[in-house]
Formats: structure tokens, sequence, C-alpha cells
């Protein structure tokens, strides 16, 4: 997305603001108070957008200075549109400055200006799309789309066909960031029509580079490929070598994605010589690493190094995180190779850091693979269990994280039906309307035909429009279900709906929870004889095994700590059988283990064994934090439960006597006593074996 982001921002802003322009002489017009009105505010304005916001030169704090100035002269002359223009160059000072609610605010103070005094030229459009620019910015696709439809429409009345091109692509864009790609082609590919009926060579960039992204993330690189050469050969046109360089950056990206590396290269190194030329160090720091990947993925590890290296030393100058974050682990991968495990442990951790500290999910599943791999391979089996259990959090935290854009990508569908469907009924309000109008003035036979057609045509639209609502509907019904399903693959399924309603779960206290825990008995033994890929396949297996057990006799798995599986029974909805179910659950997981080493022992395999532990009390239960949330449970239940496990013997279920007093009338269930154990941190405490009868 972001890349994306930079696109548009390049071609639409950038390129009409890229003139190289007469400081000197601008200035001068500006400070002739006998010049024109007209000649001295164009003046300043092009002072603001050509030089302070030019994005070769950008100072924004200059900018607002200046549009400061242009203001207080406009007010004074009573000059309403230059007044609204002014607000509007303080708006994108700021946004210039990522300050997006200042932005906001100055947009919306012109809006007031141009409404107050009925100005409905192109200026009025240019304000509505600058506010759809800014929510946007912000995320905030509803608002987005509603200004950006405003504005379509404000330069469809003035008949501004490049403002029209503009917005139809930002419309499209929103489209994409919802992942409603065909929606989003639809737009791109109008707006590119239009760009190419009025010839604005920057539009059509625009719509081209846009369109093969579009593409390139759906997977289909040849078609990206087609319309990000073609967007080459118009910004060559336009001499934005800074567009260039990305272009050119992101043809070899996807040649890289098809594996043909000699291309990638060839196009990288391309981008990199233009970025040297325009000394945009980002720039340079982006095609240095992505060279260091083709001789990495070349297998020559000494020239990757290298470009890393450099890439890290740019990305360091000018405070790129993401270039920083990539060079570490890269430089870490290498290290990993030549088997200098230290160095290659203290680069990926200072890019886990970092992007633990910038928020940069994906990056941290990078970082924590780079150090599983390390450790495993310098025979730390324990702290490569670790951060493989770290990346299988993350994992889910991106599930959670794409069931958040799920739900809001169905909110977003649903009002942009909404909309449609009140605009179709404003429009049939307004042609009844003028029906019956016609009717008053004209009663003759002729005015009653036409009024017949007219109804069949209505009833055909209203009929095409009904089946239309139907096909969205069930669209929206399917998505709606996929979302839910994957937000009931994180969270119980009352939870999840508590959540959906009100945005929160509530923590809860239950009187009578039956904590499971297991372990696995000599872990860092067993898994020292396997490789990492077997390590995790049998993991793996024994956890899918487990999660199917505790789904089949309604208990809630918690979660999974290393090689310890930890589920609870009686909650989150309380019932009479919960001990009994827990019970059965632990034996039936235990018995798999058992038959799985038999299996494997017969081959000549390293297999695990496992002890668990079970106790019943209260406990308190719900969902920590706001991000990443997750369902855990506490109380000294659950210690005492884990104690149980450790207390226990390879092949037994151990439960505590609080378990044994509750369920020791049950005919399916033989009991042996243990007597009393001492447990640490509680003193002696009676226990029993379990067994079916």
């Amino acid at each position: 997305m972001k890349k994306v982001f930079l696109i548009i921002t390049l071609f639409i802003l950038s390129a009409s603001l890229s003139a190289q322009v007469n400081f000197d002489a601008l200035l001068g017009v500006w400070n002739d108070e006998n010049a024109p009105d007209t000649s001295r505010f164009a003046a300043i304005n092009s002072i603001i957008q050509d030089h302070y916001l030019n994005y070769q030169n950008l100072q924004p704090d200059s900018a607002i200075y200046y549009s400061k100035l242009m203001y207080e002269n406009a007010k004074r002359k009573g000059l309403k549109t230059k007044m609204a223009n002014a607000f509007n160059n303080m708006g994108l000072s700021y946004s210039s400055k990522y300050d997006y609610n200042k932005a906001l605010e100055y947009y919306m103070q012109s809006l007031n200006i141009l409404k107050k005094n009925s100005i409905k030229n192109e200026m009025l459009g240019w304000t509505l799309l600058l506010i759809g620019k800014c929510y946007h910015s912000m995320s905030d696709y509803k608002k987005a789309m509603d200004y950006l439809q405003k504005s379509l429409n404000a330069y469809k009345e003035s008949d501004f066909k490049k403002g029209i091109a503009e917005c139809l692509l930002r419309i499209g864009w929103i489209y994409y960031c919802q992942s409603l790609n065909s929606k989003a082609l639809e737009y791109y590919l109008e707006s590119l029509n239009l760009s190419e009926d009025i010839s604005d060579t920057s539009l059509i960039a625009g719509n081209l580079i846009n369109i093969g992204s579009l593409y390139s993330a759906t997977g289909d690189l040849d078609k990206s490929l087609k319309y990000y050469k073609q967007s080459l050969k118009m910004l060559k046109k336009t001499s934005n070598k800074r567009g260039i360089s990305v272009i050119l950056n992101n043809i070899g990206a996807d040649y890289f994605k098809q594996k043909n590396l000699i291309e990638a290269l060839a196009y990288y190194q391309r981008s990199l010589k233009i970025s040297k030329e325009i000394s945009n160090k980002r720039s340079i720091a982006i095609a240095l690493y992505n060279i260091g990947d083709v001789y990495y993925r070349y297998g020559d590890s000494i020239k990757a190094l290298e470009y890393y290296q450099e890439s890290l030393k740019l990305s360091n100058e000018t405070s790129y995180n993401t270039g920083i974050i990539n060079s570490f682990i890269g430089i870490g991968n290498i290290k990993l190779l030549n088997k200098e495990y230290k160095q290659s442990i203290i680069l990926c951790e200072k890019a886990l850091k970092l992007a633990e500290e910038s928020n940069k999910l994906k990056k941290q599943v990078r970082a924590c693979e780079c150090l599983f791999n390390t450790y495993k391979e310098a025979g730390n089996t324990q702290k490569a269990l670790e951060y493989h259990e770290r990346i299988t959090v993350m994992n889910d935290s991106l599930k959670k994280e794409e069931t958040t854009k799920k739900l809001q990508q169905f909110e977003f569908q649903k009002k942009m039906l909404a909309d449609s469907l009140k605009k179709e009924e404003e429009k049939l309000k307004v042609q009844h309307t003028h029906e019956l109008e016609i009717q008053k003035k004209n009663r003759t036979r002729n005015i009653y035909i036409a009024s017949g057609l007219f109804v069949v045509l209505i009833a055909t639209g209203l009929f095409g429009r009904l089946r239309y609502t139907r096909r969205s509907k069930a669209i929206i019904e399917r998505e709606k279900d996929r979302s839910e399903n994957l937000l009931l693959n994180i969270l119980p399924s009352e939870i999840a709906e508590e959540l959906k309603e009100k945005g929160y779960a509530d923590a809860r206290d239950f009187d009578m929870v039956s904590i499971l825990f297991t372990d696995f008995n000599e872990f860092t033994k067993t898994s020292s004889s396997m490789n990492a890929k077997e390590l995790v396949a049998e993991i793996n297996t024994c956890y899918k095994a487990f999660d199917d057990i505790i789904e089949k006799h309604g208990i809630e798995k918690i979660k999974t700590i290393g090689d310890s599986y930890m589920a609870a029974g009686g909650l989150p909805v309380p019932s009479n059988d919960s001990i009994q179910k827990t019970i059965q659950a632990a034996l039936e997981m235990q018995a798999f283990i058992i038959e799985r080493k038999n299996e494997k022992t017969a081959k000549g395999e390293s297999c695990f064994e496992m002890r668990v532990g079970i106790h019943t009390g209260p406990v308190v239960a719900g969902i920590v934090g706001v991000k990443k949330f997750q369902y855990d449970v506490w109380g000294d239940t659950v210690n005492i439960a884990s104690r149980m496990e450790q207390k226990s013997e390879v092949g037994k279920v151990n439960i505590s006597h609080d378990t044994y007093n509750l369920i020791k009338d049950n005919p399916q269930f033989e009991f042996e006593s243990r007597g009393k154990i001492d447990v640490k941190g509680k003193g002696e405490m009676e226990m029993f074996f379990v067994r079916l009868a």
C-alpha cells in the first residue's frame, strides 16, 4: 500500500509542481503592489506550490509563511476565492508534514468560504478533492469516498476534465485499498481514457502505474510489467527522474518475483543510476538493498553483503526505518550462512527491536525467522523454539489484522451499497415528480401513452435494481461469513459476538473451571535429535491432534507456551459436565501420544512422551490488550494445574484432590491415589492418577 501512496503523490501532486521556477522573478511580481491582483496572486501561489512544496525542495514552514501572506492580502482586498486558495495551500503544507488533522482544519475553512459565497468553480472541486485525500491518508475511507464523490460532481458541473480524471483515479485507489480490485480497475481505466483524451501525460502515467500495481498485487506479473513499461515511456516524456527511478525499481521487483534475476538486476541498476543522478539517498538505499537481494539469490554472499552494508549506511543517514530493518536482516542471513552466529543474532535482534518499535508485524516475522534459523543452526534448540513460538503468535496476529480488514471492507461495501440505493431512490423521486408535472400540463392521449412507457421503463429499472441489490447482498453476506469465520478461529464464539457488539469484551469470574496442562518430557533432549523441519512438523502434528480432540469434547484452547499446551473446560459457557469432558480429552490426548510413540519407535524415529495435569477451581478470564488481543485465564487454579502437570508421570493424567472430589462418583473413571506429594510454593497436596474404567 505504501508503494501505491508514493506513486499517487509522485504522479499527481509532484508532477504538477515539478517545473523549475524563477523564484526571484516571482517574488518581484508579488512585491510590486502596482501589478494586477491576478498576476500578484498567481506569483505567490507559484512560490508556495512550485518552489516550497516541490518534492525536490520541500520546505513546508516557508510554504506556511507565504500562505499566511497570501491569505492576509486576499482578506484585505475581499478576494474570497484567493482566501480559500491560501487556506488550501496551508493545508497542503501541513499535509506534507503528515499533520493531517491540522491540514483538515484549513481545508474545511476553505470549504466554508466557498459555500458561504456560493462559489462553485474549479476551486470548490479542488478543495473537496483535498479533503477526500486527507481523509484517505487518515484511513477514513468512508469520509474520503464521500468528499471525492462531491469533488467529482463539482468538477463535472464546471466541466474540468483534468479534475474529473484525478477524482476517478483517487476513487479507484480507495477501492484498491479495500481490496475491491475489479471496482478499482474500472475507475482506473475510466480515468486513463479521460487522461488520454486531454493528453495529460502525468495523469496517464499515474493511471498506468496504478493499474500495474493492481496486477502486481494480484500476481498477474505479465500484465503488471506491460503497464509499468507503458508508464515508463510516458514518464520519459516528462523528464521526471524520480518517477522513472520508482518505475524501474517496480519493474525490477516484478522480474525478481518471476525469478528472472538477470532482468531484475538490470532494472535495479538503472534505478540506482538515476537515483544517484538526482541525489535521492532513500531511493539509492532501496536500489542497493534490492541489488543485494539479487546477489543473495544468486548465491554470491560477498557481493550481497557489500550492497546490504551500503544500503544500511544510507538508510541510517536518512532515518529510513524500513531500509534499516531490511539491511539488518539481509546482513544477518549472510552471517548465518558464514556460521557467524553471534553476529547474526545481534543484527537480527536489532531488526526485531526496530520492527517492534514501528509496529511492522511482517518485518518482525522475518527477523524472528532469522533468529530461529540461527539458534537452530547453533544448536540452541530451546531458543529456536522460543522464536518459533513468537512466529506462531505473530502469524495469528496477522490473521487477526486480516479479520479486522475484512470487517472494515464489509462495512465499506455496505455503506457504498446504501449510498447507491439512496441515489437511485432520489433519481426515481425526481423522475416521478417530473412525470406528474408533465401530466398536469398535458392531458392529451400522447402524454398518457408516454407515461405508460415511462412506467414500463421504471418497472424494468426497478426490477434490474432489485436483481442488482439481491446479488450485492449475497456477495456481502458471503464476505461477512468469511470474516466471522476468521474471528472464530481466534476467539470463543460468545466472546467474538460480544466483541462485535460492544467493541470490547468484559473480563469474567468463573467459579468452576478445569484447567488442563500438557508438557513433553525431556523436550530439549528429544528435539536435539531432529532437524528444524522435523521438529516443527512433529509439534504441529501433535498440536493439531490436540485441537481436534478439545473441539470434539467442547472445551476451549487457551494457548501454547513452548512445548506446553493449555486448555480449559467450563468457559466461556459453564456446563455441568465440563470436568468429565476435560478428563476425557486429557486421556484421549495422552492416548494419541502413546500410539504415536509406538509408531515412530517402530520406524526408529525420535518421538515425544508427555505428562498431563488437571485442577478445577475459580478463574478470571478475558481478553488482554486492545491490539493483537488474546483470550486468557488467570488465578491460583492455573498455577495449581501447572503443578499437577509437573508432578505427573509420562503417559499418565494427574488430577488434584479438588478435581477428584468433584468427579469420584463418575463410573466412567478409575482413580489411583498417589497420597500427598510436596508441591513448590503449596506444601503437600493430595493427587490421583485417573484412567478410563
